[in-house]
């Protein structure tokens, strides 16, 4: 296993699961960070927007000026979004009443809750493209996001039911569904591997 202790990972801390992600870049001897204001981005090498509410993470971008700043760094480092994090990373939001302000990062539209609403959550297996063939890895679904729409830049890694659940472009990598609530770090190695490889 690649030796990623110089590594310091950021994960946006204002609201959602991220100390699911936290435990996920200890487990692979990563340092993480959690970031809440604009000087917790200084000196980090990536950052993992997580899963969420992603009306509620729109509105604390903004309450805590964090917004600008989060933009400039995911344009020039390495992004990995799960769930609310693909929502925000995306162009556009198609079915977006609550007027979440996505960050526009990636060439990618979605549906919030594409899988169903809170009650109809599940789990499931998902077969990812890495290095050295197919993976499996267990997802969970949770108002899980679905993408309408990729750009022509946007390398698709993973489906489910016909639709791209884990796509990548550029530096940025996304995701519809939660791996992190397990220990099994497959996601987190693929977003550390292809991004800072």
């Amino acid at each position: 296993m690649a030796d990623y202790s110089k590594l310091k990972i950021g994960i946006l801390a204002l609201q959602g699961d991220y100390e699911r992600h936290e435990h996920q870049v200890r487990l692979i001897g990563a340092s993480p960070r959690l970031v809440k204001l604009p000087k917790d981005l200084d000196n980090l090498d990536g950052i993992i927007l997580p899963g969420g509410e992603s009306t509620t993470m729109s509105i604390l971008l903004d309450r805590h000026q964090l917004r600008g700043s989060l933009l400039e760094f995911c344009r020039k480092r390495p992004v990995y979004g799960t769930c609310a994090g693909m929502i925000m990373l995306a162009t556009r939001i198609e079915d977006n009443q609550s007027e979440v302000i996505p960050l526009g990062l990636m060439d990618i539209d979605v549906i919030r809750n594409g899988y169903g609403r809170q009650v109809f959550s599940f789990e499931d297996t998902v077969e990812i493209l890495m290095n050295d063939g197919l993976r499996s890895v267990r997802a969970a679904f949770i108002r899980a996001p679905r993408v309408t729409r990729v750009g022509i830049a946007v390398e698709t890694l993973a489906r489910y039911k016909g639709s791209p659940a884990l796509v990548r472009q550029g530096n940025l990598l996304a995701g519809s569904f939660h791996a992190e609530l397990e220990d099994d770090t497959t996601l987190l190695r693929l977003f550390v591997d292809k991004l800072f490889g």
